[in-house]
């Protein structure tokens, strides 16, 4: 082995073993375990979020491999349509041209080529990543099957009557001409006004204060051109009288009712509130109920349409709010105008402000389909962990508005339906199938519908349709119920419930029999990663290194505001100024494991990951340490007589537990859990106390052959075992070091991803010698303890005195004098009997003995006394200086929390020291 771990020289090339070797596909005839993996959108590159949720996967992944089980982690990536469509645009408006000017077949070649250059980024990442997905079974929501399956979903359900068109309101967006998800529309609050307009009262009305005009609050004046009413609460007595008579809506001139609905808040603004039921989501509803008119008012680009007066067609909706506003006032009728601040709904994609607009789109009627979805989770098929999220699923599965699946978009599943020149369409699979299905003459001209269908609509079938589906493969009957989904909650309506709803639906089967939710990854101060604050980490940067300029220009490409460029770049330079150094796949992916504790959101921090690269660190010089001691020697593995130590039952014993906290973690996806056991097992037990146990045996002349052998063998079958542990958190070190490993431990096979993952040996449990052991880890840690405090060389060999001890305890003094004397450094142990002497010294307390070290000739008192002084008014200086910064009112006023924090904690541990530094003193000035 190479005498440093260099991460970089080991990964890639085992991964492009396991590969070539087709490790990753399913194998042998155990219990089907798939996984299907949430498919990234084909246009972007892996990020934190992935890779998390990668790490989460293969670890589970392997496992299962592992243990025998046929298992399927199912690779893929989604068409993403309206991003995908963007890009490709982008490109062409670089080359001036439009979509429309090539004309959609041209343009669709053009996607296809930009997927063919691009698509393969996300599937080297994942390699990066050491994914162990079956790339055989690679597939994207719009290869030809799973475009099958779509229309064969599509057409069954219309059909049914379960798809339908229809005019609604939907988010749509005037840039793109298309409607968008509610995941694709950001609503963050800014900055702007409320209008209070004055509606005059018709036929005479007037008020209870004898006004005749009644006032409306909105922030949205230019939807007045489309009012069909104004609403008051029910119980709002100001206006009770006023109920069923009308307005005259201003600039249009036209009558509208003053209607009572329950919507309306009588303590917000004035108690009347304007009703646009074509531009506003509430207000629709208030117009079904009251059966008022739907007057749209807006052109697909949200310019006013025709329904409007002549002076306002044609004009942008924000220019009209100018103008609406500005003849409100000629007209007297502008009541006053307020700052107000609102959530204003922006289109993802484009930042564009969207407008609900009613159109006709297609839509999936989700009462039948979310009932036996409900069900599901209900009766325990689907368990969401953490177990409350389960609670999110249902009230949104109870709320249920029917989907529209229909934008207005090239690249994506163009629906299936023909229409003829009177408008009326017909559902099939292909223009054949249809003229077959309803008899239609051969000389009737049809056009393919130019929609296409939600991206959601694809995805939504991704776990059976990926298997063959409408065929009944054998694929679909091992893995078309797969066991788990690792997603965000951000998703749970938009694409799990709606899986769970088609999969119940076509297969009867649940997609998924678990849901693990997990939270977002943040930076170190908390804060979600944002392009625009410069915070995001990229996974790659993490596990390759990236220089400081190199990183910085990663973060400020394509800012478009140069302060805020300059923000980020500052923000880079003071919180990585070193750039990001080379971690290793493994270090990222354990770090990542060891935080995912509960689907609560995590803060990244660089400095566990540096630790966990000292983890790989640390195993890697333990195996070097344990095959420089046992190549080319008697490990015992074929035999021979065997003497196994004090120290290597207690080891074995303790793999044992480390083996059923590890599993049990496992099995409760407490992933957190299960790299602190594999963590606390290795460096804490295997490398600090075994290894250095092992040694006075190894290094003794008078060991013999079987107390060699039993120690040789110990090390390398507990180092291997740990190996498979350690696997599937830590793929590349493990399978680096087992496959040097592995021959001593009298082990075969190809690769350690194949072997058995352990599992805890009742029978090896030893629980006397873990109590020796820790007996005998108190005593050498209290006199370690006792030559720091009195700053005593660890070189120097020490007398010690064991007073108040048990029969146990001298029974245990007797067996283990060699490796006390070894790892403690003792020159001799005298054991007092009751009522004897001891000279003055330093004492260390293991259960009810009192372990004696004589300081007479060991320190000069007065000099030590005198350094610990000087210790003490140093430290005692600095915490006088940091508590009088926090006693300054201004500075913590004024600093950032972070650095006040920070002074907190310094303020913490020098009292710490100071209160260390004197109970040494006081303990050396007692003897």
């Amino acid at each position: 082995m190479e005498k440093t771990y260099q991460p970089q020289s080991i990964e890639q090339p085992i991964y492009s073993r396991w590969e070539e070797n087709h490790y990753f596909a399913p194998k042998g005839d155990g219990t089907p375990f798939s996984i299907m993996i949430p498919p990234p959108n084909v246009t972007g590159s892996l990020h934190m979020g992935h890779a998390f949720q990668h790490s989460l996967m293969d670890a589970m992944i392997r496992r299962a491999r592992m243990q025998g089980q046929r298992t399927l982690w199912q690779p893929g990536s989604d068409h993403a349509g309206i991003a995908t469509q963007m890009v490709v645009e982008r490109q062409l408006a670089a080359q001036n041209q439009t979509r429309t000017e090539l004309g959609r077949e041209k343009f669709l070649e053009k996607v296809w080529e930009w997927k063919a250059q691009s698509g393969g980024t996300i599937s080297d990442q994942m390699r990066v990543l050491g994914d162990s997905v079956d790339w055989s079974k690679e597939r994207f929501t719009m290869d030809p099957g799973m475009s099958a399956a779509v229309q064969e979903v599509f057409v069954r359900l219309y059909d049914e009557g379960i798809i339908y068109r229809g005019q609604r309101l939907v988010n749509w967006d005037p840039k793109l001409h298309t409607a968008i998800s509610d995941l694709e529309v950001l609503s963050e609050e800014e900055n702007g006004f409320m209008w209070h307009f004055r509606y005059p009262l018709a036929d005479g009305a007037k008020t209870a204060e004898g006004k005749d005009y009644i006032v409306v609050a909105t922030t949205r004046p230019e939807t007045m051109l489309g009012d069909s009413a104004v609403a008051v609460a029910p119980d709002d007595e100001r206006y009770a009288a006023l109920v069923g008579k009308e307005v005259v809506l201003p600039l249009v001139g036209r009558r509208i009712p003053i209607v009572s609905d329950e919507y309306v808040d009588k303590e917000f603004g004035t108690g009347c509130v304007k009703i646009t039921p074509a531009h506003d989501f509430n207000d629709y509803e208030v117009g079904k109920r009251h059966n008022l008119p739907m007057i749209n008012i807006f052109t697909d680009d949200a310019s006013i349409n025709n329904e409007a007066p002549e002076k306002y067609r044609g004009l942008d909706r924000f220019d009209a709010r100018k103008e609406v506003v500005k003849d409100f006032e000629d007209l007297g009728l502008l009541e006053k105008i307020a700052d107000h601040k609102l959530k204003v709904p922006r289109s993802e994609r484009g930042n564009t402000v969207v407008e609900p607009y009613l159109t006709n789109q297609w839509y999936v009627a989700v009462e039948s389909l979310a009932k036996p979805a409900i069900e599901a989770v209900e009766n325990g098929d689907i368990q969401f962990v953490p177990k409350q999220w389960e609670n999110t699923y249902f009230a949104w599965m109870r709320d249920l508005q029917d989907w529209c699946i229909s934008r207005q978009l090239w690249w994506g599943h163009q629906i299936p339906a023909w229409y003829d020149a009177e408008g009326n369409f017909y559902v099939g699979q292909d223009e054949a199938t249809v003229r077959t299905k309803y008899n239609l003459a051969a000389d009737l001209e049809l056009t393919q519908d130019e929609d296409v269908l939600d991206t959601w609509f694809s995805s939504a079938l991704w776990t059976f349709a990926t298997q063959g589906w409408p065929e009944q493969t054998e694929e679909l009957d091992l893995f078309g119920e797969s066991d788990v989904l690792v997603t965000g909650f951000d998703i749970i309506f938009f694409w799990v419930a709606r899986m769970i709803m088609m999969t119940l639906k076509f297969t009867n089967k649940v997609p998924f029999k678990t849901v693990y939710i997990t939270g977002l990854i943040r930076d170190e101060r908390g804060d979600k990663m944002s392009k625009s604050k410069g915070n995001v980490i990229d996974p790659l940067d993490l596990i390759n290194g990236i220089d400081l300029d190199a990183l910085v220009a990663k973060r400020t490409y394509g800012m478009m505001q140069p302060r805020l460029a300059e923000k980020v770049e500052k923000n880079t330079r003071e919180t990585y100024p070193d750039g990001m150094p080379a971690y290793g796949t493994d270090a990222l992916r354990f770090t990542l494991c060891s935080l995912a504790s509960g689907g609560r959101d995590i803060k990244f921090d660089l400095n566990r990951l540096e630790g966990y690269r000292n983890f790989c660190n640390k195993i890697w010089n333990a195996a070097r340490y344990v095959l420089m001691n046992t190549e080319g020697q008697d490990c015992a593995q074929s035999g021979g007589d065997v003497e196994l130590s004090l120290a290597d039952k207690w080891i074995i014993s303790r793999l044992q537990h480390a083996e059923e906290a590890v599993n049990k973690a496992y099995d409760t996806h407490r992933f957190d859990l299960a790299a602190q056991a594999i963590y606390e097992f290795m460096w804490h037990e295997y490398c600090d106390w075994y290894l250095e146990l092992s040694k006075p045996v190894l290094w003794d002349e008078n060991s013999t052959p079987a107390q060699l052998a039993g120690t040789r063998r110990t090390l390398v079958r507990v180092l291997e075992a740990f190996l498979r542990l350690a696997h599937p958190m830590m793929p590349f070190i493990t399978e680096e070091i087992w496959q040097r490993v592995a021959p001593l431990a009298g082990q075969t096979g190809e690769t350690v991803m194949t072997q058995a993952f352990p599992a805890t040996d009742e029978a090896k449990k030893d629980a006397a010698a873990e109590a020796d052991v820790e007996w005998l880890k108190g005593v050498i840690e209290g006199v370690r303890n006792i030559r720091g405090e009195m700053n005593i060389a660890p070189s120097k060999p020490l007398e010690v005195f064991f007073r108040h001890g048990s029969e146990q305890d001298k029974a245990r003094m007797e067996a283990n004098l060699t490796f006390l004397q070894k790892l403690a450094k003792i020159e001799s142990i005298t054991w007092l009997e009751t009522g004897a002497e001891a000279p003055m010294s330093a004492t260390a307390l293991v259960g009810e003995m009192e372990v004696l070290v004589p300081m007479a000739g060991l320190i000069d008192k007065e000099a030590e006394l005198a350094r610990l002084q000087k210790e003490i008014d140093k430290a005692s200086k600095d915490l006088q200086r940091i508590e009088g910064k926090l006693g300054n009112e201004s500075f913590v006023a004024k600093a950032p929390a972070e650095v006040v924090e920070k002074e907190k904690a310094k303020c913490e541990d020098l009292k710490s020291v100071v209160a260390r530094l004197e109970e040494q003193k006081t303990s050396i000035e007692s003897l």
